[in-house]
């Protein structure tokens, strides 16, 4: 029997999205703040900078007590969105999972 390639790759997509959801992600809280606040005023860091890293330690503080509790079919596909658009969030995260 033959496998086709896309079944391959489609295959070995989803047991590494598995394996890396049976953790809290590691995001680079700094660079995801900057980048969204960049992107969001054009200013520099400042008291929202402030704001969004409080915010995304908050996420994370939330993630590491509840990670268990979500199913790992959703944590894999929460961790596979947020990453999306390169600037994966905690906030983010969060949010799907909790919805």
């Amino acid at each position: 029997m033959r496998i086709s390639f896309p079944v391959v790759v489609f295959g070995s997509l989803l047991i590494t999205t598995a394996a890396i959801a049976d953790s809290v992600p590691k995001y680079d809280m700094a660079r995801t703040c900057r980048l969204d606040h960049a992107a969001a005023s054009g200013l520099a860091v400042s008291e929202p900078m402030k704001n969004c890293v409080r915010d995304e330690k908050r996420a994370l503080g939330q993630l590491q007590k509840q990670w268990p509790k979500f199913a790992a079919a959703k944590r894999a596909g929460c961790v596979s969105q947020n990453t999306i658009g390169g600037t994966p969030s905690y906030v983010g995260l969060l949010t799907c999972l909790q919805f």
